[in-house]
């Protein structure tokens, strides 16, 4: 019975052993495949993430910036519809070009 028992243990501790042994060696592949694509990686620069403020400042100049782009976009739109000439529309379109800024300083002061 005891020698039964010492073959039985010995099956399961060399069972034992195949399956640390099997484990090992897939540690050591991930390990390996791990280092590899660090190094490949280390060599690609990481891409930067651009976060928005969020502020309410940074809120507020987004919303007027939408409004600008909005009236702008209006007027250009209107312009195209109410004038057939290519001439006036692209003048329409320059103009435009200039006066945001003017229009930008005019209803919102930054300054404050």
């Amino acid at each position: 019975m005891s020698r039964e028992r010492a073959r039985r243990r010995a099956e399961r501790e060399a069972a034992a052993a195949r399956a640390a042994a099997e484990q090992a060696a897939r540690d050591a592949r991930a390990a390996e495949r791990r280092r590899r694509r660090a190094r490949l990686l280390a060599l690609v620069p990481k891409p930067v993430r651009y976060r928005r403020q969020g502020g309410v400042l940074a809120r507020r100049r987004r919303a007027q910036n939408r409004a600008v782009l909005g009236v702008f976009l209006a007027v250009q739109v209107a312009g195209w519809i109410l004038w057939p000439s290519w001439t006036a529309r692209l003048a329409l379109l320059a103009l435009s070009a200039f006066l945001v800024p003017v229009f930008v300083t005019l209803v919102f002061d930054r300054r404050r």
